[in-house]
């Protein structure tokens, strides 16, 4: 590995990271901007299936509703292409660079979006849909992987939650545009809330030439100097602080060591890299992958993308419902004002407690609104299932909203980081294509009419994401990343919380002199 001397640092596990900044809290903060469009992006397309004047162009001048088919189609396209964007992803970030991928992925949903805005009729809107979705999967899978590699670790929760509200904000922001321009009579009823996302994605395409590349990445290119420089701009420290010399020495450590066990060198060697190892081993990159996309599975089978893809179609189905335009606005902001508790909770209760538990009240949430749906349909029986579909969203958007992308942030080492958070979110985005597709023949009166009974099949689901989060999700609060490559080496589970450092990757790969814990002078990597 090139590209500069290589640090020595202390033994000290407690000492790794420089104190939080006011501008390492402001870096992160813009990068989690870029969950706006992503939450845009899947929040518009519900008002605009409902609007009068969308369907006319679609279906023809007497339709009233979109069919199950195209339904089915607007949705699930945008998903079929944000799971390529997001696989293609992890190799372009490992090629250019975490910022310049994020930068990449906007220009491509400018262009998605403009072929929408054009659109007038199904074609084009299909089209624009399939474009932006590789831009958006490139998006969301890089922006994780960027912030949990540049946040300080005390924090990385709560930052990396900070997305997830992003998120929220995007499909409030939607929810509202939709419902101001529902009543136009002309095109503009669905042109004006698609072309709007067009700003979110200049703002963070350009902001993002102002923030510097992730240092990790610059440790697995061999540009030490680099990754020194950036870490040092990251944490308001100067490169000679026993800090900076600290965390990257771990950094540099860290990588070599995993790039022993599992070399990586090669295109296909560096994918098949990512299934190496036991199953049954805790850090092997083949338990990592496998938890990392069925966590995100996971997510998608609480069901919550139901209420925010067809939430006003679903809303007009009930019946005795005035407005469903505002009932989804409704719902869209109880979403934006539950994220920002797992900012503290995150970092405070932790990632696992906050999985089971959340999973644990969307079951009962769900079954209520089942068996309410069931038995009446009278007005007060709906408001009641309005209401437990709200306390959903909350225990949603407080602990598996966040959590799921916090903890694939964490759990990769970095020879493989940007292939494992690309194949995770690609896993996500399977997952919400396959639902989008589905769902539409499931609930809608023409074809499987569950109308809410399918919140049987959600709650089941979540049912099962319980068990998931108690027997597979590790803790990892409080750690850095390189201290969770060695908590998943040496706990389960369920014993993961209890675990706390004790030796570093620098100390043990000769970076240090593990008994005297000071620093010694520089030296280059052909010395170590």
């Amino acid at each position: 590995m090139a590209g500069g001397a290589v640090p020595q640092g202390s033994s000290d596990v407690n000492r790794v990271e420089a104190p939080v900044t006011l501008k390492a809290y402001l870096m992160c903060a813009f990068a989690a901007f870029g969950g706006i469009f992503f939450g845009y992006d899947s929040g518009y397309i519900s008002g605009v299936m409902g609007m009068d004047y969308f369907i006319h162009q679609i279906e023809g001048p007497d339709a009233t509703v979109l069919t199950s088919t195209h339904k089915s189609l607007i949705t699930s396209i945008l998903s079929a292409g944000t799971f390529f964007g997001a696989l293609m992803a992890g190799d372009i970030a490992d090629w250019t660079g975490r910022r310049t991928t994020i930068i990449g992925g906007c220009v491509v949903f400018l262009v998605g979006t403009a072929l929408q805005t054009a659109s007038a009729g199904l074609g084009l809107i299909v089209a624009g849909r399939l474009v932006a979705g590789f831009g958006v999967g490139a998006v969301s899978a890089i922006l994780i992987l960027y912030m949990s590699e540049i946040a300080p670790r005390k924090v990385r929760g709560a930052l990396v939650s900070g997305y997830q509200f992003c998120v929220t904000v995007g499909l409030l922001l939607a929810s509202a545009i939709d419902y101001g321009t529902q009543d136009r009579n002309d095109s503009g009823s669905y042109r004006i809330p698609i072309a709007i996302q067009m700003l979110w994605a200049i703002i963070l395409g350009t902001g993002l030439f102002l923030l510097p590349e992730s240092p990790r990445y610059y440790v697995k290119k061999g540009k030490l100097d680099l990754a020194a420089n950036v870490l040092s701009r990251l944490r308001g420290e100067s490169i000679e602080s026993d800090y900076i010399q600290d965390e990257l020495a771990e950094i540099i450590a860290n990588h070599e060591y995993e790039l022993s066990v599992v070399p990586s060198e090669g295109y296909w060697s560096s994918w098949l890299a990512c299934f190496s190892g036991s199953l049954f081993k805790g850090s092997s990159n083949l338990r990592r992958t496998i938890l990392g996309t069925s966590l995100q599975m996971m997510q998608q089978w609480t069901g919550v993308n139901f209420v925010f893809y067809f939430g006003t179609t679903f809303f007009k189905q009930l019946g005795t419902i005035e407005n469903p335009f505002l009932i989804s606005l409704i719902t869209t902001l109880v979403n934006v004002c539950s994220t920002p508790i797992s900012f503290w909770s995150m970092e405070k209760i932790g990632r696992r407690p906050l999985l089971i538990w959340g999973a644990l009240g969307m079951v009962i949430c769900q079954f209520i609104v089942a068996i309410i749906g069931t038995i009446t349909s009278a007005d007060a029986a709906v408001k009641t299932m309005i209401a437990f579909i709200c306390i959903y969203i909350f225990f949603f958007a407080s602990t598996w909203g966040p959590g799921a992308w916090v903890v694939i942030g964490e759990i990769y080492p970095l020879p493989m980081r940007a292939r494992g958070v690309a194949l995770s979110t690609a896993s996500n985005w399977l997952w919400n294509c396959i639902i989008a597709v589905i769902t539409p023949y499931m609930t809608d009166e023409d074809k499987g009419n569950l109308g809410a009974k399918v919140f049987y099949i959600w709650g089941s689901l979540c049912a099962i994401c319980f068990v998931y989060a108690y027997l597979l999700i590790p803790e990892t609060k409080g750690l850095t990343l390189e201290q969770v490559d060695r908590m998943l080496e040496e706990t389960t589970p369920r014993t993961s919380a209890k675990w706390v450092p004790h030796s570093t990757y620098a100390a043990e790969m000769g970076f240090t002199d593990k008994n005297a814990g000071t620093h010694h002078e520089h030296v280059t990597k052909e010395e170590v």
